[in-house]
């Protein structure tokens, strides 16, 4: 069965909000990456270009996949070694950080320069994907900040009249 765009769009939505995550929590993860940048940011406009990069196929198979990965960790149906590694979230692991990238990637270099900020700070919903007490989101969390990343610089482009 070939499914539509739109089933993919709200397929991911459904499960980002499954895991928890909103987007008024990315909104907010926008708002912290361009509040210095972009005169008189709103979280409407956060949340316009979180709508617009969900909307990318590539988005959208990044948060299936990833989250697909999490939830088969949580339920421990992974083999050894990944289980492991995935449910550790091992610092040498960095497939997570690859697929976020492929996210990231979508808008230009300034995309990578929030995304590395951004994971490293781990502000707001970032946080708390990244307590391990909170479940598996080894995925995730990169995720989530690669939106927001994507976010910004869309934001960003069109904040200079090249988007």
């Amino acid at each position: 069965m070939k499914e539509n765009s739109q089933f993919y769009t709200e397929t991911a939505r459904k499960w980002l909000l499954e895991r928890g995550v909103t987007i008024d929590d990315i909104a907010d993860l926008v708002y912290y990456l361009q509040t210095n940048y972009i005169e008189d940011l709103t979280m409407d406009l956060c949340k316009e270009h979180i709508e617009a990069v969900l909307r990318k196929r590539e988005v959208q198979n990044a948060i299936l996949t990833g989250i697909q990965l999490d939830r088969l960790a949580e339920k421990n149906l992974l083999d050894v070694p990944i289980q492991g590694i995935i449910e550790r979230d091992e610092g040498l692991y960095g497939v997570d950080e690859v697929i976020a990238l492929s996210i990231v990637n979508v808008y230009g270099s300034i995309g990578f320069t929030n995304y590395g900020f951004i994971d490293k700070q781990k502000p707001g919903i970032l946080k708390k994907l990244n307590d391990k007490n909170q479940g598996c989101h080894t995925f995730l969390d990169d995720i989530v900040g690669a939106i927001a990343a994507a976010a910004s610089s869309r934001l960003a482009h069109s904040a200079e009249d090249t988007e």
